[in-house]
Parts: structure tokens; sequence; C-alpha cells
């Protein structure tokens, strides 16, 4: 996205001076480069920020609670310490999936703290579908070699 942004703004620019005065085609051209070229600075600013705020995150889920790791920081998080699991759908807006909010999963720890989980987590939603299982229907998920008999 910064790359296009970057692109676009900078084809924009000289158009833009080049059409000051003129009513031909320049003018549109112009404000099309320039809206690429700032639609795709601005997600590409949107990402980048995201990206160093939750790099390398991940979740690993146990019997007992959920793994939170990010920048090699590993937090354990046992289900009674979640207040809530919330999940919003598909986002409809435009360039929802660019900005990494197609499907978004909320956990609110039992002491305020939220962790945002979007689209750029892989499966986002198997793991909101685990948590709200454990925490609001108390199906805890199985560890490796148990299975249920019923």
């Amino acid at each position: 996205m910064l790359l296009v942004g970057a692109v676009g703004t900078a084809f924009g620019v000289p158009v833009a001076v080049a059409s000051i005065g003129t009513t031909d085609g320049a003018p549109e051209l112009a404000g099309l480069l320039l809206g690429v070229g700032l639609v795709g600075l601005g997600l590409g600013v949107w990402r980048l920020v995201q990206g160093f705020r939750t790099r390398e995150q991940c979740f690993d889920v146990h019997e007992r609670g959920l793994t939170h790791r990010v920048a090699g920081t590993a937090t354990l998080i046992p289900w009674q310490d979640i207040a809530s699991v919330g999940a919003h759908g598909e986002d409809g807006r435009p360039m929802a999936e660019a900005r990494g909010m197609g499907f978004t999963c909320n956990i609110v720890l039992t002491d305020g703290r939220r962790i945002r989980v979007d689209t750029f987590t892989e499966d986002v939603r198997q793991l909101a579908l685990t948590a709200h299982a454990a925490v609001h229907l108390g199906r805890l998920p199985e560890g490796r070699g148990h299975r249920r008999t019923d």
C-alpha cells in the first residue's frame, strides 16, 4: 500500500502542478492519481502502525486458557480471566479487508485490558468460536489425545 501511495503521489503532484489553469482532462487525472496516492499512503501507514503494535502476534489455545504472544512476549490468560469475547462479522465498508477489519474478535479481560484480533491473524474465526465457547458456554477445548465419548 505504501508503494502504491508513493507512486500515485509522485505522479499526481507533477500532474496537478502542470494542470493549474487548464480545464482539459489533466485536473481529473491529477485528482485520480492524488486520490490513489493518498488512500494508498493512508492505508499503508495504518497497516505499518498495526504491524509494529502487534508484530508476531499469535495465540495458542489450551484446555485452561490462551497463550497470547506479541513481539516475543508471552502472556498466559486463563479462561476465568476473560470477561467477554465478542466477534464482529464481515465489515461491508470499502477496503475493510485491506485494513484488517473484515472480521474482528475482541477479547476483554477481567482487569479491563482488551485484545483485538483481526483478519490478519490466521484462523481468527476459529479462535473467536473456541474462546466464546470456553468463556460463555463452559465448553473447554480438549487437549491432544483427549476425545469426547458422548
